[in-house]
């Protein structure tokens, strides 16, 4: 298969996850408004995957600046920020209705509790994010929006469709990886992994002599 070794890479983990959890449990369809709260590599493929469905806009919401830019160079429509009016914005991109598919791509509970605000009456969120503290649902205000709730954990059924659709160029693979180091430089590829903000890492790849590992 023409697939290139850093696109495969990708299959291990980050696209089933951004396309199972987040995209089909989404039920992402063409025409529309997808919201990806969180533009780490999750959320970037997360917007390619999404445009496998010809959605009408993708709305991506992350702190980081370095982020939200990635996420416009990666397809995302809108990128916004902590300072702006994210709930405002989504109202007036879909005339005051909201997402039909907001996609929790970080794992705290304001990112959760902002995609039950900006998700429309009669649509989804879906949780891809790994929660480690609680999070409130706000079922005074969700019971009569007949909202769908998703969670879950990738088992990686889609990887032998995505791995053909890569083959065939029907998948359009972000650009994820952005640090590479040689095995032996292990503790350095660590480092600058642990500390995005400063390093601008997305993912890390350590190469051997025959390639990624």
């Amino acid at each position: 298969m023409n697939v290139s070794d850093e696109a495969a890479v990708l299959l291990a983990d980050i696209l089933p996850t951004s396309y199972e959890v987040g995209v089909l449990n989404g039920k992402v369809s063409p025409g529309d408004t997808v919201v990806i709260v969180g533009a780490g590599p999750i959320g970037l493929a997360a917007i390619a995957t999404s445009k496998l469905f010809s959605p009408s806009r993708i709305v991506v919401v992350d702190a980081a600046d370095s982020r939200r830019k990635a996420a416009l160079e990666r397809g995302a429509d809108v990128a916004l920020g902590p300072d702006e009016d994210v709930e405002k914005t989504v109202r007036e991109l879909t005339g005051g209705l909201g997402a039909d598919v907001a996609i929790e791509a970080v794992g705290i509970p304001d990112t959760f509790e902002l995609c039950t605000r900006v998700v429309r009456p009669g649509g989804t969120v879906a949780n891809i994010g790994v929660h480690g503290a609680p999070a409130t649902l706000h079922l005074e205000d969700l019971w009569i929006k007949n909202v769908t709730i998703t969670t879950g954990l990738v088992d990686t059924s889609s990887t032998p469709r995505l791995l053909s659709m890569l083959a065939a160029g029907r998948l359009e693979v972000p650009e994820l990886i952005t640090h590479r180091f040689g095995l032996g430089e292990m503790q350095d590829a660590y480092d600058v992994f642990s500390r995005p903000a400063v390093t601008g890492a997305l993912k890390v790849a350590l190469f051997s002599e025959a390639g990624v590992e």
